[in-house]
């Protein structure tokens, strides 16, 4: 409560400021101090996920529900960190592995898969700290092994750390980096953390209701309830103080991590695809000097950004934090010319870095404005604390960490402002995709589910299309890239014959043909085939129509 009261004391401080200065004669942007020392960090990437709704699911599932007898058997072993539960305690795990292999299987199933690159090295990190192996699965947990996961309460990468959790185990997180993002450094410090959790607590049920909740919640929550164990801890939840109590996604939290790892320990009799361990990525670990141009980095390795930046997605700019060294992963096989890259950095022209020619009229202001940069942050690359800019002179400007950053010179570019020719470029790019859509999405189609089918990425997907979200609606026409060849035909029709299972719809009042087959997915015309009736035939609610789809 404290520390509301501080920000929102401080917001009606900066109001009454911004009030007050609103009233005084306007000094020349450039020159007024408050604005030269202003640091804009935006605390969540432009290409940052959501996480997941299973992630935070509360399912609603009666306990032995679609329960098979392996079924059953998988989830009354006893391994690991698992010991003898009561019944009532084990209703909570029950849940959650029935929901995990039943209803949220598909997205159990990519979870296992996206976490294939990285699982090797948590394991070994995890040895070499002495801990559990059962804690290499707690990513699934956190973000479902998402490095680009970023939750609403601000906290990020594959471990789910808050700016300052990390900032106490080492971890950068400002404008230029956030290294919450570094899948490597940040399982080193959730091992360290995890470590001084168990240190605290002596027990790793509640260790890992801490990494949840806090220290400092569940201290206080087990001494209010006088108590020691995690389970007892919730059976008493509801007759602690408000302050003390924990929320439902911490109570969830330990079940959640138990019945997972159940499912993993078992993925070949639960029937999944088992994990690969032999899919880690071979990567040349370099440290890259303050303002390494990052993007020419890359294309001395052969390499397009979206793929370096794939490997190094702690970086927010294709130019390094100019203040610190930073850490850069190369792929094995392409380190000689990157690393012959960073010994001679003046062999490359700039890539990272847009080279703004300024002009009459422009001002620090006026640049950090046009390219969404803090003034101090220019001021910083161009190695300056100058206030003045002279028309003609040269300024670098470094690019933003997102799929693409403008090479040419800022001085023959467009006068509009990098983000409204973002916007109008994203709006361009679904004008064209709608009208060449090859593909119409079915119900239970996601970004990933088509881009296995036709053998690309959710990446192109989404900039083929102009997306910024992994959402998609039934009947939303998708632009396939690279439609004309033969295999993606095939795979297009493939796609067309999967409409197997047929469903009868009860006509509801209000529905239409046409909300109908929006609803499915379908033409208005093959639901007109399937009925035997015409796009003039009255439809009213009650009526039974039939439904192919997927």
């Amino acid at each position: 409560m404290r520390v509301f009261n501080y920000a929102y004391l401080l917001a009606v401080g900066l109001l009454i400021a911004s009030l007050a200065a609103g009233c005084a004669p306007k000094a020349p942007q450039e020159t007024a101090p408050p604005v030269e020392e202003q640091v804009t960090e935006n605390l969540v990437p432009e290409d940052a996920e959501a996480l997941e709704p299973e992630i935070e699911a509360a399912p609603e599932v009666t306990p032995g529900e679609d329960l098979t007898q392996t079924e059953q058997a998988v989830l009354n072993q006893r391994f690991g960190l698992l010991f003898d539960l009561e019944s009532h305690e084990n209703e909570e795990v029950e849940l959650f592995f029935t929901y995990y292999n039943h209803k949220a299987r598909k997205t159990m199933e990519r979870w296992l898969e996206r976490s294939q690159p990285y699982l090797p090295y948590v394991r070994r990190v995890f040895t070499k700290y002495g801990l559990p192996q059962d804690l290499v699965l707690l990513p699934f947990v956190e973000s479902g092994y998402n490095v680009r996961a970023y939750s609403w309460a601000g906290a990020g990468g594959m471990w789910q750390f808050m700016r300052g959790t990390g900032k106490l185990y080492g971890l950068t997180s400002d404008w230029w980096i956030d290294e919450r993002r570094d899948p490597y450094k940040a399982t080193d410090a959730a091992a360290r953390h995890l470590r001084d959790l168990y240190d605290k607590f002596g027990d790793w049920y509640l260790a890992l209701a801490a990494y949840n909740a806090g220290e400092g919640k569940i201290a206080r929550a087990l001494k209010q309830a006088n108590c020691d164990d995690f389970f007892e801890l919730t059976e008493q939840n509801r007759k602690l103080s408000r302050r003390n109590r924990l929320k439902l996604e911490t109570r969830h939290y330990v079940p959640k991590f138990i019945a997972i790892s159940k499912i993993f320990q078992n993925l070949d009799t639960l029937g999944f695809e088992p994990v690969s361990w032999d899919m880690e990525y071979e990567l040349t670990e370099v440290k890259v000097p303050g303002g390494t141009d990052l993007l020419a980095l890359a294309r001395a390795g052969g390499m397009t950004w979206s793929d370096f930046h794939d490997l190094n997605p702690a970086f927010r700019r294709q130019v390094s934090p100019p203040h610190m060294e930073a850490t850069a992963y190369l792929p094995a096989d392409k380190a000689d010319k990157m690393i012959a890259y960073l010994a001679q950095p003046g062999a490359q022209p700039y890539a990272g870095y847009t080279r703004h020619r300024v002009r009459s009229g422009d001002s620090w202001w006026v640049i950090s404005r046009r390219y969404n940069v803090p003034i101090n942050v220019l001021k910083s690359v161009n190695n300056t604390r100058s206030n003045t800019l002279r028309p003609g002179q040269y300024v670098m400007v470094p690019g933003n960490g997102s799929s693409r950053t403008a090479v040419v010179s800022a001085g023959d570019s467009p006068s509009a402002s990098p983000a409204s020719s973002a916007s109008s470029s994203t709006a361009q790019t679904r004008a064209i995709a709608a009208k060449r859509g090859n593909y119409v999405v079915r119900s239970g189609d996601t970004l990933w589910s088509i881009a296995q089918s036709f053998n690309t990425t959710v990446a192109t997907l989404k900039k083929s299309n102009g997306l910024r979200s992994n959402r998609l609606k039934v009947g939303q026409k998708l632009y396939i890239p690279n439609s004309t060849d033969a295999a993606t035909k095939q795979a297009v029709k493939d796609a067309e014959k999967v409409k197997t299972q047929v469903v009868n719809y009860k006509v509801r009042r209000g529905d239409n043909l046409y909300s109908i087959s929006r609803k499915f997915g379908v033409k208005v015309s093959d639901l007109c085939h399937w009925n035997a009736i015409s796009t003039k035939t009255t439809i009213y609610a009650g009526q039974q129509l039939k439904v192919h789809v997927q």
